[in-house]
């Protein structure tokens, strides 16, 4: 293989903006390859290289595309050795009202928890299924993003996210206890109010409460995601790392 094949490569899923964009920036400025999956087609004005070529448009509320886009993955990679060395489920929505308030438990439809389970939740374990070998191959990583909504009720996140992403924390434990065994280590990150073009109106007052008194960046996280895909998080197995401030304290 040539050097270019030699380089690490992730999976990340929602890098088309906010925590995502950063992410993919992280990587690539440290030499990983980058194959990005979004339901929007790959920006021109996006600054990482090769981004057109390795981009992958897929609906994650649609199962049978994601078994499409598996099954592209699982192509390109067999290009470059077969091997993944982390895939982070970084996709996520969280549905609101008409009026931009949260959906409770009691008026939320059941089309709408469908909807955010299939995308927060069955989504990546699906990927991380599919892509099985290719992350053994590697004894690589997988990245679960899930959110402080998972472990209290959020003001402005609705009942159907929260317990996605619940429900998202138990399977980090999980995969970790079943994929670490044949190499794979899993972890989750877990963020609070980072600062990103769709924060709801009123984050300012939850601000206030934080210990730290301010949101967090998408760079912070970013950097955070990088730690636990590289080496030198190689023993940190069935985490979740809670990136708010101390919010949750």
């Amino acid at each position: 293989m040539t050097e270019t094949d030699k380089r690490k490569t992730i999976v990340l899923t929602g890098a088309s903006r906010g925590i995502g964009h950063a992410t993919v920036k992280r990587f690539s400025r440290e030499g990983w390859r980058v194959i990005t999956c979004s339901r929007q087609a790959f920006a021109e004005d996006c600054p990482w290289p090769a981004g057109p070529e390795d981009h992958i448009r897929v609906d994650l509320t649609d199962p049978e595309d994601v078994g499409v886009a598996v099954s592209e993955i699982r192509h390109r990679l067999k290009a470059h050795g077969g091997q993944l060395n982390a895939l982070i489920n970084n996709a996520g929505i969280s549905p609101k009202l008409a009026s931009g308030d949260r959906m409770n438990s009691i008026d939320t439809p059941m089309h709408v928890w469908r909807h955010v389970f299939q995308v927060n939740f069955f989504a990546p374990i699906m990927l991380a299924r599919g892509l099985f070998s290719e992350l053994s191959a590697a004894r690589g990583s997988i990245l679960n993003v899930t959110s402080i909504a998972g472990t209290r009720v959020h003001p402005f996140a609705g009942t159907a996210y929260a317990t996605s992403k619940a429900a998202l924390g138990s399977l980090t434990r999980e995969m970790a206890h079943d994929f670490g065994p044949h190499g794979i280590r899993v972890n989750a990150i877990a963020p609070g109010e980072i600062d990103t073009a769709i924060l709801s109106p009123g984050t300012e007052k939850i601000v206030e409460s934080i210990p730290l008194r301010r949101l967090g960046t998408t760079g912070e996280v970013a950097d955070t995601i990088f730690f636990l895909c590289s080496g030198e998080a190689s023993y940190v197995n069935g985490s979740e790392i809670h990136i708010n401030g101390g919010q949750h304290v």
